[in-house]
């Protein structure tokens, strides 16, 4: 069983969270917003190592898997999971993750929130005491396994594993930028951020130049959008916000914005995020919500994208998703970006690479299926032949019972000639 912070540390966590959120939507039009709380493992609303799920996701049963895999796996495809580690005794994420390319970036000397050393994990990324970076792994790449319907929609990609923050916070913006640069140096394809900085009231420099110098990579980046969206005046995130980058919204089982995520004009594109399976450190899953797990199923289809298309800028891959996405509207919304993210159609609708979306219908109105043309009626020569018939059946039935009529008089006259005769004797 994983260890978890102590009762007091963990009230503590929780405290400092929920005064950054109330003094970022007070006094702060722009902030980097923490993701899900770090102490959801504590909570009982995930706990692990947990029983698998044996069935399919609701996210996953409104994809066409056999037909989305069809076109593409993932394989060949890096995707860099910067989170609080992945770890990799869930038997799902063992083969998926690439442990020489993993990272931890945390401080040399984490501490907890009474100034107290904490371990800081393993250095090559794969320790993960909260389980939120395992969940995010999972989403995208986890492999199928027997006894659950759960697999990542990406499930032949390589995650690279980046530990940037941990249960007490110890993530900063340093850190973010310390790990994006090594996910480009270490070649990712694509990378996920669905765990933002947690102690910076804004961004800094560093972070900002090393997201553009990852997109100058044509690395696709990926980013929460953030959980604001119940309350609060915080009008963007970071990364999300950066131009370029992918921010993602979360949506319901309605294809409708989770009452939580946060919206905005730089929201691209909205994915599920609301009871959201995935796997748990130990091995097993969990279900939790979140705009940091809608994140994952859009670097999902980003990998899908790539590997099918390795010739495809980032730009063509994100313009890609958000021209294919299911909209309500013809054009982009604040809630949901370009819409909700279509797997299939991202990788059918393919033949030509855009640059920018367009303001279309996201789904093409299928027409009512139409019955092929019968012709009811009948020529001349079949209304002849028609007629005919009916003639000559006409006359054999009239032919043939005036035969029988003929015969029944024949008959009963020999009777009365029979009769006759008789009486005369």
């Amino acid at each position: 069983m994983t260890r978890s912070p102590a009762p007091a540390a963990r009230r503590r966590t929780l405290r400092r969270w929920a005064a950054l959120t109330a003094a970022a939507a007070t006094t702060a039009t722009v902030t980097v917003l923490p993701a899900a709380s770090p102490a959801l493992a504590d909570t009982g609303q995930c706990t692990f190592p947990s029983k698998a799920y044996p069935g399919r996701p609701w996210a996953l049963q409104r994809v066409l898997l056999d037909e989305l895999w069809a076109q593409s796996t993932g394989k060949g495809v890096q995707v860099a999971v910067i989170d609080t580690g992945v770890d990799i005794k869930n038997p799902q994420l063992t083969r998926a993750v690439d442990t020489s390319k993993g990272l931890n970036s945390l401080p040399p000397k984490p501490k907890d929130d009474d100034g107290e050393p904490v371990p800081r994990g393993k250095a090559d990324g794969t320790s993960d005491t909260v389980g939120h970076g395992t969940r995010v792994a999972g989403i995208i790449a986890a492999r199928p396994a027997k006894g659950t319907g759960f697999v990542g929609l990406a499930p032949a990609a390589r995650i690279i594993p980046v530990h940037q923050n941990d249960a007490y916070g110890n993530g900063t913006a340093a850190t973010l930028a310390r790990a994006i640069r090594h996910a480009v140096d270490e070649g990712a394809d694509v990378i996920n951020i669905s765990q933002d900085t947690a102690n910076a009231v804004k961004p800094t420099d560093a972070l900002r130049r090393e997201v553009e110098a990852a997109l100058d990579k044509d690395v696709v980046v990926v980013a929460s959008a953030g959980n604001d969206g119940l309350g609060g005046n915080v009008k963007e995130t970071y990364p999300a916000s950066y131009p370029g980058v992918l921010a993602v919204a979360a949506s319901d089982r309605n294809n409708e914005r989770a009452p939580f995520s946060q919206s905005g004009e730089f929201v691209g594109v909205a994915a599920p995020g609301v009871d959201m399976v995935s796997t748990v450190p130990g091995g097993g899953h969990c279900s939790d919500n979140g705009t940091s797990f809608a994140a994952p199923y859009v670097a999902g289809v980003a990998a899908l994208v790539k590997a099918k298309h390795p010739d495809w800028t980032a730009r063509q891959i994100v313009a890609q998703i958000q021209q294919t996405a299911e909209r309500s509207v013809a054009g982009h919304d604040r809630l949901v970006g370009w819409g909700v993210v279509d797997p299939v159609r991202a990788l059918t609708e393919d033949d030509t690479p855009v640059e920018t979306p367009a303001a279309a219908e996201g789904v093409t109105r299928a027409k009512a299926p139409t019955a092929p043309e019968v012709d009811l009626g009948e020529s001349a020569s079949e209304r002849n032949a028609r007629l005919a018939t009916y003639v000559t059946v006409a006359a054999a039935v009239l032919a043939t019972a005036l035969a029988g009529v003929a015969v029944a008089w024949r008959d009963a006259g020999r009777r009365r000639a029979a009769s006759a005769g008789r009486d005369t004797r």
